[in-house]
């Protein structure tokens, strides 16, 4: 049997033709040809910038053979596929075991006691440092942020050749980080443990393989900038896109771990109710964020405060960390089909979707649990697919599966005032949310997180109907050919991936978290009615078979050469600082859905195509927001303690690397433009 990466049958004869098109493919990024300018020159790009529908080099490509089965149209084509958006024609990896792997607890990172050269408040050149400015932390108060804080941490980006995503795959080369503990680099990189009121500072220096991508094992540009999302951090310490770095340099990254409003409308210590939990770090090089991530180059920070203590006997009595709080990374990947290797397709402009699904670095791992609370940090790493998940029992069981209850308590690492019963949670690209499960009902038993969101290509999981396209949409490569009733459609219990098995314990222990059905209180929102200075619109379009924002392309200028530094780029407008502003994020793409994710600060959604918002995960605090289908967005903004560059983006990274982002700052004083 042959299969595409959807899990339907093709031929044999269809599958050699699927793989020698990857084959090709891949021959040219070997050959280093993947620029745009090169392929137009061979004539494999198209005139809207997309590859060629060429047999034997494009996932789009009308095959030349005939399927077993004809699609509802009666073309000879996978049924479930768009041949200009889909890859359906991509080939399926090799079978993989389910839950035969115990989920991997993610190892916390360790500290140093000292770092070599000591780090400066400027940037230390000398020493081969790229920071682009002097931290501004210790500049606002020495004596709070001391330019060596207490807590210091050395981190090697490197390559390694022994991860493990399944026993039925090969080893694996792909990048990770190094906390210089003896335990060598892993991916996803060791989980941070930060409290506020300490400042930390960590020194992120770039090990990997200084190599041309012939044995760059196909994808992956080693050259890096790490971003702690979101943060409330300096500028200069935000990991922007344009400060990235080649090998043999370092950056000293300074997180005051301090609340927003600390410097301004809630001075001195911030505003408690933006307090922060669940957070990511991950590669943010400009063009190269999702090759580098997808390679492994992310991992969890988790911050901690006098109510969310990681204790469950004290503060707000959530599950203890980390035992009973658990970290769940997810991500979608593709194998080669005969090597059995990673791969990631450089000439998929939509969005890569994989048909393995991991969790903290594991093929479709299990987990034994106790019967009680768990508290589980949910993040959707990407690089394109959102999920839908639900808690499912009786699989294979007499009867029906069964859909289980679970509370939602936190939206993109903040609390939301009350927790809320929920059937599912949705996150897209970036995306985390917290969920607390209650297992003592379930003891014996087995459940699944399962994914029952049907999503067939990089657009997203709205559902398409050509006729909703908007008049001025430059997106005319996919709303003319699908229109599919089951994209975004929710599958039966049972029918979706089962990602992540629980085996719950017969035995009773003791719980002392709180139950999440007294409906216990935790942070308030804060007031949205502050007066509004400017209103900004943000209008996200494919042009040229690029993405773009506000008609325009994301530009660093590479003023630095790629050697760190300050970058050239081009502010597109100026924040004022410790202003408010209201940004309306408007989707042209008709078909497309957009995780959009905006630095510095956290935001609330005041409306959706001007309803007030009634899904719980638009009630909290967030920093990515799904924009879907012909929909407008109004944000609420706060930009608060902190000067320098920051960007807005949409978080499907691959749509981020082909130019949907914007950079912009803040500075004290501010401009008007309302669509920049």
């Amino acid at each position: 049997m042959y299969y595409n990466v959807f899990g339907e049958k093709v031929s044999k004869a269809r599958f050699k033709e699927m793989c020698e098109a990857a084959k090709n493919r891949r021959e040219l990024i070997a050959a280093g040809l993947t620029s745009r300018r090169d392929l137009f020159k061979m004539g494999l790009l198209t005139a809207g910038g997309m590859l060629v529908a060429k047999s034997g080099l494009s996932a789009r490509a009308q095959t030349t053979v005939q399927t077993n089965q004809p699609a509802s149209n009666g073309q000879n084509t996978s049924p479930g596929t768009n041949q200009n958006c889909v890859p359906g024609n991509q080939t399926a990896s090799p079978p993989t075991r389910a839950f035969i792997t115990p989920l991997p607890i993610i190892p916390l990172a360790r500290t140093v006691s000292a770092l070599s050269p000591t780090p400066t408040e400027n940037p230390n050149t000398a020493a081969g440092e790229v920071r682009a400015a002097a931290f501004q932390a210790p500049q606002i108060d020495a004596t709070r942020f001391p330019v060596v804080p207490g807590t210091l941490y050395k981190i090697n980006q490197r390559q390694f050749t022994t991860q493990q995503f399944s026993p039925d795959l090969p080893p694996q080369t792909v990048w990770g980080f190094d906390d210089n503990s003896g335990r060598g680099p892993m991916s996803p990189g060791p989980t941070y443990q930060a409290f506020y009121g300490r400042p930390q500072l960590t020194r992120n220096i770039n090990s990997l393989p200084n190599i041309n991508q012939v044995n760059n094992t196909g994808f992956g540009m080693p050259s890096v900038s790490t971003h702690l999302h979101n943060a409330h951090n300096p500028s200069e310490s935000d990991g922007n896109p344009c400060d990235f770095y080649p090998a043999g340099h370092f950056c000293d990254q300074y997180y005051p771990n301090v609340l927003a409003g600390f410097n301004s409308d809630h001075a001195p210590n911030g505003d408690i109710n933006e307090s922060l939990s669940t957070l990511w770090y991950h590669d943010h090089r400009v063009d190269f964020t999702s090759q580098n991530t997808y390679k492994g180059l992310f991992g969890f920070y988790c911050l901690f405060n006098q109510f969310d203590t990681g204790n469950d006997s004290t503060g707000f009595r959530l599950p203890s960390f980390p035992n009973h709080d658990i970290p769940l990374a997810f991500a979608d990947k593709v194998f080669d089909p005969i090597t059995g290797q990673l791969v990631f397709d450089l000439f998929n402009l939509d969005g890569i979707l994989g048909d393995k699904f991991l969790v903290n670095g594991v093929i479709q791992p299990f987990l034994n649990v106790e019967p009680r609370r768990y508290r589980f940090r949910m993040l959707d790493t990407g690089p394109s697919r959102f999920y839908e998940f639900f808690l499912t029992g009786n699989v294979g069981g007499v009867g029906s599966a069964t859909t289980n209850p679970f509370y939602l308590i936190g939206t993109d690492g903040n609390l939301i005032p009350n927790p809320v019963q929920v059937q599912s949670v949705r996150i897209g690209p970036a995306e985390r949310v917290d969920v607390i499960i209650d297992f003592r009902k379930f003891a014996g038993k087995t459940l699944y997180l399962e994914n029952r969101l049907n999503q067939i290509n990089g657009q997203g999981p709205a559902a398409v109907d050509s006729q909703l396209a908007p008049q001025n949409s430059s997106s005319t490569e996919c709303s003319a050919v699908l229109n599919d009733a089951t994209q975004g459609a929710i599958k039966p219990a049972g029918a979706g991936d089962l990602i992540l098995k629980f085996n719950v314990s017969g035995t009773a222990v003791n719980d002392h978290s709180v139950d999440p059905a007294t409906n216990p209180t935790f942070y308030q929102l804060p007031s949205t009615s502050a007066p509004v200075r400017v209103v900004r619109t943000f209008k996200f379009d494919r042009l040229n078979g690029q993405w773009s924002i506000n008609g325009q392309f994301m530009d660093c200028g590479y003023g630095n050469g790629g050697t760190g530094g300050e970058s050239t780029e081009t502010f597109r407008f100026t924040v004022q600082q410790n202003s408010v502003e209201h940004w309306l994020l408007t989707n042209l793409t008709g078909d497309w859905t957009h995780p959009v994710h905006i630095h510095l600060e956290e935001h609330q959604i005041m409306n959706r195509n001007r309803s007030a918002p009634t899904v719980p995960a638009d009630l909290g605090r967030k920093d990515v927001t799904q924009l879907h289908p012909n929909e407008r967005v109004e944000l609420f903004f706060r930009f608060r303690d902190w000067l320098g560059k920051y960007p807005i983006h949409c978080h499907n990274v691959v749509h981020e690397d082909h130019a949907m982002m914007a950079i912009w700052h803040v500075q004290p004083q501010g401009d008007n433009i309302l669509v920049p």
